[in-house]
This record gives structure tokens, sequence and C-alpha cells, in this order.
């Protein structure tokens, strides 16, 4: 088969994993810059150019798109999809997960337990805000924001209101969480590829920091999740529509909450403290699943 990934960060772990597992089961492997991809949106003949040379047809596409590129990044994965190249994750999928205040109201809407969330336009109504959330303590997450940042803890409820309406005021959307305390600063991810979950670790944040992100120095081990969290994660994953995606949850008194799903999740983190070859995974999906045109929404939506 011929694979093509799209990544500005060939370099990255995940990245040379997946290029490994890839030509290790005998396919043909490119990692295209997503950027520097151009194309003619011509009617019926959709095509890719890079580096000033037409992109042959592949088989499959697995989209690593940066969080700063996403809107290039689905438009050119929309013209692999109207090209009827597989894509691991359908560019309609990742523009829901990567966007969090749409993919919190569909994971509501499907019945996926979340932690009480708020979110509102005006800053006048923070303390109706505040009040809404539970009191303080709470989180205050930017819609935009990656890998931790733009996650802030306020522990009283002045606090909360002051982020709140700095952010608000600066023209910042933002949305206001319950903090989970019997978490302990430790989350659950699990890694579901084609509707199964292959692997799960525990990640605990560094010393002092209640956000458990490896990028922000935590740490990952291998944990056993209990039926009622593999569930949510299966049920998370279908809600956004992603074939490989790492479902988010942390361990509250009334079950699993869902706090994100990412559609390009990191490997190492998971691989190290699994021991399982979790790129093997995702290249044997697509030796199973890439069928040319098989893409549910063809680009739409």
């Amino acid at each position: 088969m011929k694979i093509a990934m799209l990544s500005r960060a060939p370099n990255l772990y995940s990245h040379k994993r997946l290029k490994e597992a890839a030509l290790d089961r005998g396919h043909d492997f490119d990692i295209i810059n997503t950027t520097r991809c151009y194309m003619n949106i011509a009617s019926r003949r959709p095509e890719i150019y890079y580096n000033g040379e037409k992109l042959p047809l592949y088989d499959a596409v697995i989209p690593r798109i940066g969080a700063s590129v996403t809107f290039y990044g689905l438009a050119v994965l929309r013209q692999f999809e109207m090209m009827g190249v597989y894509p691991v994750n359908e560019s309609v999928a990742i523009g829901r997960s990567r966007d969090k205040l749409r993919s919190m109201q569909l994971l509501a809407r499907d019945g996926v337990g979340l932690p009480v969330t708020t979110f509102a336009h005006d800053p006048k109504q923070t303390e109706e805000v505040v009040k809404v959330a539970g009191g303080a303590p709470m989180v205050v997450k930017l819609l935009e924001g990656t890998q931790g940042i733009g996650v802030v803890l306020a522990d009283t409820d002045r606090s909360a209101k002051s982020v709140i309406e700095a952010f608000r005021g600066a023209g910042i959307n933002i949305l206001v969480q319950e903090f989970i305390k019997e978490a302990g600063g430790t989350d659950i991810r699990a890694f579901v590829i084609g509707g199964k979950v292959v692997a799960a670790m525990k990640r605990t944040g560094a010393e002092g920091d209640f956000r458990s992100n490896l990028h922000r120095g935590g740490s990952a081990a291998v944990v056993k999740i209990s039926p009622e969290e593999r569930s949510t994660a299966l049920r998370a994953a279908k809600s956004m529509g992603l074939n490989v995606c790492g479902v988010d949850m942390l361990r509250s008194n009334h079950g699993p909450v869902v706090m994100e799903v990412n559609s390009s999740p990191g490997l190492e983190g998971v691989e190290k403290a699994t021991g399982k070859d979790i790129a093997g995974m995702i290249i044997e999906h697509i030796e199973k699943s890439a069928v040319p045109g098989k893409t549910r929404t063809k680009g739409r939506g």
C-alpha cells in the first residue's frame, strides 16, 4: 500500500514509529508537510500538489495535523478525501474534536459522562457561570488551548471571577468546568483504534501541577480500566467519529468523566508505559479498512 502522513514534524517519536511500522509491514510511506501542499479545486478532478509536483494517488492518509494549522490541514485532508483516499481520521471528525465547545456538546448529546461545563459570552454573567459550575475550585480553559496550555485552576470564587472577566474582557472564548478534586492530579488516557480500546495509561501531573499532560512534565504508567471506563471511551470516540484517538478521562465520584478526545494522540507515553506496539496496530487498522472512497463524509461538513 501507498500511505501518506500529513505532518510538519517528521522527527517526532510518534511519526517515526508510524513510518517504521509501515515500512516493516512492506508499505510505501511518505511524510508530507501539510502547509507545503496546495490544491487544484477543480470540478470532479481534485488534485494536490507538493513542492511543485502533483501528488500520486495514495491508498490511505494519516492526518497528524498540528493544532496551529488545523484550518489549512483540514482543507488538505478534505482534498485527499475527495480524491477517494482513505483517511485514518476524517476531516469532519477531527474538526469536531478540535473544537472544545462543539465536542462537549456532542458528548453531552450522546450521554457521555462529563464534568459540569459552562460557557457564556457576556463577562457580566460571570457570577452566574461560577454558580452553575458549582463554585471554586474550578478549571478555566481556553477553547484553543492544547497540551495543557491555557488551562487555569481557580482556587476561590473571587479568583475564578477575575480570571473569567480577564479572558472575556479580552474577547477570548473560554469554558469553565468543575474541578474533579478526587482525581488527585491524575487522569486516564484510553487509546482507541477501530472501535476497540487497545491500551490505557494513567497520567500523573508533575509535583504541584494539577495538569497531567506528559508535555508538562507528567508521568505515565499502565493501568487497568473498568468496564464503565472502557464503554465511556468507546462512546466518546464514536460521538466524534474518530477511528484512532486518545480519550482522556478523570475518575470522579460519579463515574468516569471525559475531559478531551484527542484526534492526534502521542504514541511515546502509551507505548513505553504499556509495552504495546500501538503504531503497528494503527497500520494494521489501515490494512483492514483502507478501501478507496470509503470516507463516510467524503469531505463534506
